[in-house]
């Protein structure tokens, strides 16, 4: 934030006073570049966004209430034109190599002039694998790393809720990631396999391709290191911020001729006679004047009187870097949820969680927990690399996350289908799971028929819609699950994925294949992602009850390793966190850092 224009300089532009205007163009026109070059990475539409943005900010500035609120507007209105220029060229569309700008090539600049090696110059390289709606985001989320942006700007530029832009920037930071081992992958030596399997790649980054690379990079022993030692991003991020404007990009000036400023800068476009300097060879400077010479958005009280030439003192652009900043508090709770029934056997519940330990940073993008109150909740989801979580609930009252763990809400059963319990699990986020064990008595006890009828309410959210988890016989015909997705496919009604518990009882090491073969079978059956929303090796009905240290840990890795190789497996999430209580004989934390042998396994999953 460091060479900013301050709120005065807001006041004095908004009042007409062209030099503070001069001043407001040249201090943001680099946040603005940056957002746009990143979010459009290598495309020739950058200059023309940038010169939109600029053009819009004038027009409109007049119409800014808040003074002290400049620069979240700013970001908001830059956002809105990234997102205008996808929606007039689809971001699934492949870009035309005609269409891109080799000598502005945005990553190239930002190594270039920001003298990038290492695993900075890799991370820079990775945004390239990036889906468009993540770079859009990841050039917000770059800009708060490295201390130029705030999470509530972030928030407000986005459209967001702030815990639904928590749970898309940890899903962004996971796919740069992946992207990261991709670049570093392709750099090293090739095994003969990667090497056969990039025979067919046009040399392009792109999502299938990415995903094939990781994949590969994940099975293959030789492959794999790629994804070792990966220093946070965060921590590669500052003093990386705002790339300094290219020569060719020169900030221009505006200046009076004659005269003092008199009318404020409005729609109405009242501002006083200016000459507008811009430096010979500004693409994007020529563009912003050519617009605003088109559109009189700076214009006197009679005919305005326009030039632009060489400046004898260019403008110094604004490119210091601030430190990073902390991400404000988390937003309030939503409202309590009507109580929900705990899945059996039933934990126990007990004092607020304990502070949040250092990060996994090799947490896999599916991995999740099942979870209920205990102290050191937060912690011990932080400690153990879980990208979401959930808690057979519609809210995270009563077991918040960490912010960069997504939470998944639930309508629980029946009487759980209410307006208010809707309306909380829309404010959690943009994923919705079913009912929890409609099939057995001593859970959510539904028929089929009343899971239907239900059902619309639950697709009016809008929101991904997983189906109710069936406690057992998934795969069998004529059973609940076959029953709903029959009943709902007739009605038109919405399954977005299947979701699936399992436990086994056998605690050979059969049990994986067991376990797996079950997934697969559902799989077939349905042909839908699935979402293991409860696993583990429990025998509910003899004994022993419990696996020992050793079964649970072999049964994770095999477990673990063979969910994270299936592509249509989105999520999975093990029973459960807390080892406390009732659940000491089979959880995996005692409190917020201390995991037991099977949470030293399932946190080294993924």
């Amino acid at each position: 934030m460091v060479g900013q224009p301050d709120t005065a300089t807001v006041v004095a532009a908004r009042a007409g006073d062209p030099v503070a205007v001069d001043r407001l163009v040249a201090g943001y026109l680099p946040l603005v570049y940056t957002i746009v070059g990143r979010a459009l990475e290598g495309h020739a539409d950058v200059d023309d966004v940038v010169q939109e943005v600029m053009l819009r900010v004038l027009r409109n500035l007049g119409e800014l209430r808040d003074p002290a609120a400049f620069r979240s507007w700013l970001v908001a209105i830059t956002v809105r034109q990234v997102r205008e220029r996808f929606r007039a060229r689809p971001p699934a569309d492949p870009l035309d190599p005609d269409l891109r700008d080799p000598g502005a090539d945005f990553t190239d600049l930002a190594i270039t002039r920001l003298e990038l090696s290492g695993q900075r110059r890799e991370t820079a390289e990775a945004t390239r694998w990036l889906d468009d709606d993540n770079r859009e985001l990841l050039s917000l989320w770059w800009l708060e790393a490295s201390g130029e942006l705030t999470r509530d700007e972030i928030v407000e530029a986005s459209g967001l809720g702030r815990q639904h832009a928590a749970v898309r920037i940890q899903r962004m930071k996971a796919q740069l990631e992946t992207a990261r081992a991709v670049v570093r992958a392709l750099h090293g030596q090739h095994c003969a396999e990667l090497a056969g399997v990039l025979m067919g790649w046009d040399g392009h980054p792109s999502a299938l391709w990415r995903k094939r690379i990781a994949r590969h990079t994940r099975d293959c022993r030789l492959c794999a290191p790629a994804w070792q030692n990966l220093v946070e991003a965060e921590r590669l991020l500052a003093g990386m911020a705002l790339i300094p404007l290219p020569p060719g990009l020169a900030l221009f000036k505006i200046n009076t001729i004659g005269g003092t400023a008199t009318g404020a800068v409005s729609t109405a476009a009242t501002a006083a006679p200016a000459q507008i300097v811009a430096k010979t060879g500004g693409i994007v400077a020529q563009k912003v004047l050519a617009g605003l010479l088109a559109t009189g958005v700076v214009a006197g009280g009679g005919a305005a009187v326009w030039s632009y030439n060489t400046p004898a003192e260019p403008l110094t652009p604004a490119a210091a870097v601030a430190s990073p900043q902390a991400p404000p508090a988390s937003a309030a709770a939503p409202s309590p949820t009507p109580s929900v029934t705990r899945p059996s056997p039933s934990p126990s519940r007990t004092s607020p969680s304990a502070p949040a330990a250092p990060p996994v940073t090799n947490a896999s993008a599916k991995k999740g927990a099942a979870v209920w109150k205990f102290a050191g909740a937060k912690g011990a989801l932080e400690d153990v690399g879980a990208s979401w979580y959930y808690s057979w609930s519609a809210n995270d009252n009563e077991v918040p996350g960490p912010a960069d763990v997504e939470f998944v809400p639930m309508v629980w059963g029946a009487a759980n289908v209410t307006d208010a319990t809707l309306k909380e699990v829309k404010a959690e986020g943009d994923v919705l799971l079913g009912f929890n064990e409609p099939d057995l008595a001593e859970q959510s006890n539904m028929t089929v028929e009343a899971a239907l009828a239900a059902w619309p309410k639950l697709e009016a959210t809008g929101m991904k819609l997983v189906s109710p988890a069936v406690a057992f016989g998934g795969d069998t015909a004529g059973g609940w699950l076959d029953r709903f997705l029959a009943g709902a496919k007739s009605k038109g009604l919405r399954v977005d994925a299947i979701a699936l518990h399992w436990y086994g009882s056998d605690f050979s090491a059969a049990s994986v294949n067991q376990f797996l073969g079950y997934v697969d079978a559902v799989h077939r059956r349905y042909g839908k992602p699935i979402w293991i929303t409860e696993f583990g090796l429990i025998n509910f009905g003899g004994s022993p009850k419990y696996a020992s240290d050793a079964q649970k840990v072999a049964f994770i890795k095999g477990a673990t390793a063979g969910l994270e190789k299936r592509s249509y497996v989105e999520r999975y999430a093990y029973f459960g966190l807390p080892a406390v209580g009732d659940s000491v004989d089979f959880g995996l934390y005692r409190d917020a850092d201390s995991p037991t042998a099977a949470g030293k396994a399932y946190r080294a999953a993924g």
